[in-house]
């Protein structure tokens, strides 16, 4: 039997332990990387897939526009149609036309010079959009049919059933029209009616106040009102049929869509930002799976040195029987074959096996939180590309097993013979300085890294792709760290062996000496070790790194705990209203109102936010490194210009308040109004009168808590900051309200007036500009800079200094500013916006003084108790009728989190991390098993010279102890290294882009001294295993067995 079974196969079936840790080595490295590869484009193609399916309409969606009349109407909808589809090549989309007609007066109004309007629409497929609350839709006829949304009708006051004409503003034709049904949109903040202020509220107030929209029958509207008025269409397409790999060719299409329609429709413009889209998600998903090449290449190059170190071992235990067959004939073709057929016996076993094992890894994967919460679901069923890669991997896999063999072979028994015995100090790479030249090249690719910013740069051909030296730069850096400290073993063994030698136990000197006289023989395991730990650190680093990322980039986006927007008005939450009820809201700790504005600053546009200093302490988040100073002392810098003055308090918590004005007879128009600040500091001008102009004194009485809104909540106490007073025509006046004896006026330079207590007399009777006037508090005005903090961008553009005081353009006003802080990027922006903070109360202080109305509160910054912001979220969104747009630090920590393209790595990572740590476990038993075997007549005939178990157990754990302090302080150290230079580099958005603010590196040190010591424990006890196997063996017996 034993002659019928090949040579190839006795062979293998002799080193039973090598042959198991090579099958072991193969079969794991060909299981992760095809799962690895498994999990990239399963990642890719969710990413991507979720990204569509999330988008907005006002991203996918393409709107065209076109006037029209009666007679065009039918050909430019149809050619629209038909061109919609061919650029969308066929995918499924859904056409929705929006019609409005021209401007006609409400009833009874068409004499007035600037009467409110209305106007009629058609909306298509309106009636299986909305909810129909009473009547029908209209249909055909006369008089006209329509239908009105509650809040439309609420606001005409009209009720279902009433009959009402309209004048055409331009025809001057009236139109009768009768109010046939109700209706109510389902879902007021879908996307679908982003930017129809009028189907929303009811009404939206410009130029002129209009109502409505009339929604009419279609063939109504086509009858009666399309007489050259914009109809639009609006595309959007399905999707989720796309395939990735058509996302460029897609875009490209839809991207002529204007050009399409050219041909047809002349007066036809479309515009659609789905492109731009479909190229970031392009680039988003080439940019995740070449960020996902690194851990995969960190394992290739690990796993390969694993094998190559049993192809090493084995090849060193055969070096003598291949010496033997040299010397009986075998030529180097038939031992080439040998090696190659015990090499292709554990590597085809593996390329089969592993594409069926790599699902099930990705299920255990799958399981990890994270990765749940992005929404992967990691079960593909192995296709053609799995088993390539399986298939590739084993056989790179077999050629590395079977070279050893093949150089081993050249040597003669004479020349082996003469070998053994020798230990080299150093190995053929060091001395040929290969690890130095491979240094040079790891820095030129983590140099390029740094420049580029990630490992997808720009191709010839002007697209982008993924830059082979810069992707494989991390795995490199820890090869060449790697090799670099295995020139440390001959000076730390050498070293050691001088100080336990002089010790008296025979162990510890025993060990140091023999890992002296080799120091090669644990260069192997030491540097498989480095590298597993190296790998091990730095993906548990990347890991924190980038969870940290997505905090601060939530932290950074939104400025505080909740973000609360909404209008400047409406008729549930007032601007004084809405700060009282915000700050009732379960778990809210504070409560600050922010101005938020476009604005231009020194002819730059920006973004201004003003915020009340006082209160930003504990509620802006901005990360410490990004400004020179804590946030209560920039809070402290940007309070400092306020002016000494005081508002005028309100006692009590009053519903309305009383104003005492009489004012000397004018001609034209005029106007009074008083400007009150709530207890959180939110400004509201109140409009006083119309004022009588009698000479005598009359009450006017302003209800503030009806202009706080049906939910709101008035914030007492109020003060009064100021009252402003217009005069389009300049004329005599004499002015006087009540209670304002102690103020100052402050009227512009062309209106000089005269003050005596409260009343004001202006007597100029031949000027020509419109007039304004501030009466402020005592101590009111401003006298010094703007404290502003701004971006670097801004600073550079205008040229800022921290602490020089300049004169700017703000907003169109010249204003003197002094920078006391420049910020990279400012908390509650988006990334790469210029934008400057101020203090609301001194910028409102410097508008009252010049006349100004104060600038209305647009959103209001809450911080909440211990970050948890999930009750007061709640609560809001159980008030839709509130209005308002939130934006939550945690619900958008968790959607940066929960990308797919964004936390793809942190599954490769794991993965990656997973399989190092067996590699090393395993190479470390093979090699410890190996040595051990080999050694086992020497360890014997120490034992029969009188050395103990104890001791030879000393002087294993001696030498072991070497290779495991040395691994695991070298691979730590190489591992911080390569964290500081790349980990910043490879975190990025789930756009492919730079990361605001800047990364900062998260080294868990808890979990790394965990992962050390589990590791060093783990080894202990292979160490503790093998010397107690040692102890089995019989002492004759293996003295009997000599040496190889």
């Amino acid at each position: 039997m034993r002659g019928r079974t090949p040579l190839v196969l006795r062979r293998a079936l002799s080193e039973p332990l090598l042959l198991a840790a090579s099958l072991g080595s193969i079969l794991l490295a060909t299981t992760t990387l095809v799962a690895l590869t498994m999990y990239a484009v399963t990642v890719a193609e969710v990413g991507v897939r979720r990204a569509m399916e999330t988008a907005p309409i006002a991203i996918t969606a393409a709107t065209v526009t076109s006037p029209v009349t009666a007679d065009t109407l039918q050909n430019v909808d149809t050619a629209v149609r038909t061109h919609v589809k061919q650029a969308y090549q066929g995918l499924p989309a859904t056409v929705l036309r929006t019609i409005r007609s021209d401007s006609y007066a409400m009833p009874g109004q068409q004499k007035r010079e600037r009467p409110d309007l209305t106007k009629f629409a058609t909306y298509e497929k309106l009636e299986n959009r909305t909810r129909l609350t009473a009547g029908a839709w209209p249909r055909p006829g006369e008089p006209v049919q329509v239908a009105l949304t509650e809040a439309a009708a609420r606001a005409m006051n009209l009720h279902l059933g009433d009959a009402f004409t309209v004048v055409g503003r331009l025809t001057h034709k009236p139109v009768q029209a009768t109010v046939s049904g109700l209706f109510e949109l389902p879902d007021p903040y879908s996307d679908q009616w982003r930017g129809d202020e009028l189907l929303l509220r009811g009404l939206e107030t410009r130029d002129y106040t209009t109502y409505g929209p009339l929604v009419v029958n279609p063939q109504t509207f086509e009858e009666r009102f399309a007489t050259n008025v914009s109809a639009a269409w609006q595309a959007v397409p399905d999707l989720r049929g796309l395939p990735r790999d058509r996302l460029r060719s897609f875009a490209d299409s839809v991207s002529t869509l204007g050009d399409r329609l050219h041909g047809d429709c002349s007066t036809c413009t479309s515009f659609t930002r789905l492109p731009d889209m479909l190229g970031q998600l392009d680039q988003a998903a080439l940019v995740a799976r070449s960020t996902m090449l690194v851990p995969v290449l960190q394992l290739l190059l690990l796993a390969a040195y694993a094998l190559t170190l049993t192809a090493r071992l084995l090849a060193d235990h055969r070096r003598m029987e291949v010496a033997l067959l040299r010397s009986r004939g075998a030529g180097g073709p038939r031992l080439a074959l040998l090696a190659g057929g015990e090499a292709l016996l554990v590597a085809v076993p593996s390329a089969i096996v592993a594409p069926l094992l790599a699902p099930w890894l990705l299920r255990g994967i799958n399981t990890i939180p994270w990765i749940q919460a992005a929404g992967v679901r990691l079960d593909p069923a192995p296709d053609g590309t799995a088993y390539l890669v399986s298939c590739l991997v084993a056989l790179a896999c077999a050629v590395l097993l079977a070279l050893p063999a093949l150089r081993g072979a050249r040597r003669t028994y004479i020349e082996e013979q003469a070998a053994r015995g020798r230990g080299d100090r150093q190995g053929l790479i060091q001395r040929m300085g290969a690890d130095l030249a491979l240094l040079a090249v790891a820095a030129l690719a983590i140099w390029q890294l740094g420049h580029y910013g990630g490992p997808v740069t720009a191709t010839a051909a002007g697209g982008l792709g993924v830059d082979p030296l810069i992707v494989t730069g991390p795995a490199l850096a820890l090869l060449c760290g790697g090799m670099l400290g295995l020139r440390l073993v001959p000076l730390v063994s050498g070293l050691a062996e001088r100080v336990l030698g002089r010790r008296r136990s025979l162990a510890p000197a025993l060990g140091a000496w023999q890992v002296s006289r080799r120091p090669l023989r644990y260069a192997g395991p030491a540097l498989l070790l480095t590298m597993a730990i190296a790998i091990g650190v730095v993906s548990m680093a990347t890991a924190a790194t980038w969870r940290a990322s997505q905090e601060d980039q939530a932290r950074h986006q939104a400025g505080a705990d909740l973000r609360v927007g909404g209008p400047l008005d409406s008729p549930e939450l007032g601007v004084l209203g809405r700060g009282a009820r915000l700050a009732a809201l379960p778990g809210v700790t504070r409560v600050a109102p922010v101005v938020r504005a476009n604005t231009d600053l020194a002819g730059a546009d920006a973004t201004l936010l003003a915020a009340d200093a006082d209160r930003l302490d504990g509620l802006l988040l901005l990360r410490r490194d990004l400004a020179p100073d804590s946030v209560a002392v920039l809070a402290r810098k940007l309070a400092a210009a306020r002016p000494s003055g005081r508002p005028m308090p309100v006692p009590g918590t009053p519903r309305t308040l009383t104003w005492q004005v009489s004012l000397t007879p004018v001609e034209g128009a005029v106007r009074l109004s008083a400007i009150v600040r709530d207890a959180l500091g939110a400004s509201r001008e109140f409009v006083i009168g119309p004022l009588v102009a009698d000479g005598r004194t009359h009450a006017y009485t302003t209800d503030i808590a009806a202009l706080a809104g049906r939910s709101g909540k008035v914030a007492y106490p109020l003060a009064v900051q100021a009252m402003l007073f217009d005069m389009p025509n300049p004329a005599p006046f004499t002015l006087r309200v009540g209670g304002l004896e102690s103020w100052t006026a402050k009227p512009d330079r062309a209106h000089p007036v005269e003050l005596n207590g409260s009343t004001v007399t202006f007597s100029d009777d031949k000027s020509e500009q419109d007039m304004r006037l501030a009466l402020l508090p005592p101590g009111s005005g401003a006298d010094h800079p703007l404290p502003v903090i701004i971006t670097a961008d801004l600073a550079k553009r205008a040229d800022l200094k921290v602490g020089s005081a300049v004169d700017v353009s703000l907003g169109g006003v010249p204003t003197p500013i002094v920078p006391v802080a420049i910020l990279p990027a400012m908390p509650g922006t988006t990334a790469g916006e210029p934008a400057v903070l101020t203090d609301l109360v001194t910028l409102t202080a410097r508008d009252l003084a010049s006349g100004r109305p104060p600038r209305t509160v647009t959103e209001w910054w809450l911080a909440t108790r211990g970050g948890d912001t999930a009750p007061a979220a709640a609560e809001l969104a159980r008030h839709r009728e509130w209005d308002q747009t939130v934006v939550d630090r945690a619900a958008l920590t968790r959607q940066l989190r929960d990308d797919p393209l964004a936390g793809g790595l942190q599954g490769a990572l794991v993965l990656g991390f997973l399989a190092a740590l067996v590699f090393a476990l395993l190479g470390f038993l093979v090699n410890a098993a190996v040595a051990a075997r080999e050694r086992t007549a020497e360890f014997a005939l120490l034992r029969a010279l009188g050395v103990s178990h104890r001791q030879v157990f000393g002087l294993l754990a001696v030498e072991q102890a070497f290779i495991v302090a040395l691994s695991l302080a070298a691979g730590t150290a190489l591992a911080v290294t390569v964290a500081v230079l790349v980990v910043p580099h490879i975190v990025l958005t789930g756009q492919a882009t730079a990361v605001t603010p800047g990364v900062l590196l998260d080294i868990p040190w808890g979990a790394t001294a965990a992962l050390l010591v589990g590791v060093g424990v783990a080894l202990f006890a292979i160490v503790a295993g093998l010397a107690r196997q040692l102890r089995r063996q019989g002492l004759g017996r293996a003295l009997r067995i000599g040496e190889d």
